[in-house]
């Protein structure tokens, strides 16, 4: 399974950012299967901000819960991440991932900074 994000690498405070992650080698309904966002903000460790399983349920990070939301696209094999309200705090390489049971697939990551 291969992931690979995108999405704007600088977001201005107060907005919304938005990330997409494209899932190719495997399909985001697989059973089982749940689809995660990830991050890590410099010199900290890494964060898990909510899922969206194979059934479309959601899985939400306490601490983050009232800012992000996560939905997919099973046409496009896609799943996205929403971050409203966002501050330099939230500067960070943002990941997706998948966890099969198995074993876990990771993207590269994308930097996305909020700045004015």
């Amino acid at each position: 399974v291969q992931l690979q994000e995108s999405g704007p690498g600088l977001v201005k405070p107060s907005q919304t950012l938005s990330l997409t992650c494209t899932v190719s080698g495997g399909s985001i309904t697989t059973n089982y299967y749940y689809w995660s966002w990830i991050r890590q903000a410099p010199g900290k460790g890494l964060e898990w901000m909510g899922a969206i399983a194979y059934s479309g349920s959601l899985y939400d990070s306490p601490s983050l819960k009232s800012r992000t939301s996560i939905s997919r696209d099973t046409a496009k094999n896609q799943f996205t991440l929403q971050l409203s309200s966002v501050t330099p705090e939230d500067t960070a390489v943002y990941y997706c991932n998948v966890h099969t049971g198995f074993m876990d697939y990771w993207g590269k990551g994308t930097l996305v900074t909020v700045s004015s």
